[in-house]
């Protein structure tokens, strides 16, 4: 049974929350959880959540037991990015893209 959660527009670059994405890849739910405690990394902590969503989804919606399920997959795809400008030196302007990410995890026992 693979249940999953989602977290659309997180305010962090994709490539920032893969780094921390594939440390988890395939753990138990509970060495996953272990990881991302003390991890040091902001990404751990929006990720840590996304999977204790999955986490809940599969207790209260389809009755599975905690312990017996592991991380199937997680994707972290591009979101939009907003795209700001920076006064400069002489009437120049540099831009300022500020990136975001969508999370997907998908646990199964």
């Amino acid at each position: 049974m693979e249940v999953s959660a989602r977290l659309s527009h997180a305010r962090i670059s994709a490539r920032k929350v893969r780094l921390v994405a594939d440390r988890i890849r395939g753990l138990p739910v509970e060495d996953a959880q272990n990881v991302l405690k003390f991890s040091n990394k902001k990404a751990a902590a929006i990720i840590s959540k996304v999977l204790e969503s999955a986490t809940s989804n599969a207790e209260h919606n389809e009755s599975v037991d905690i312990d017996d399920l592991r991380v199937a997959s997680i994707y972290v795809d591009e979101g939009r990015t907003v795209k700001r400008f920076h006064a400069r030196a002489k009437g120049r302007a540099s831009q300022i893209l500020k990136r975001s990410a969508h999370i997907k995890i998908i646990v199964a026992d």
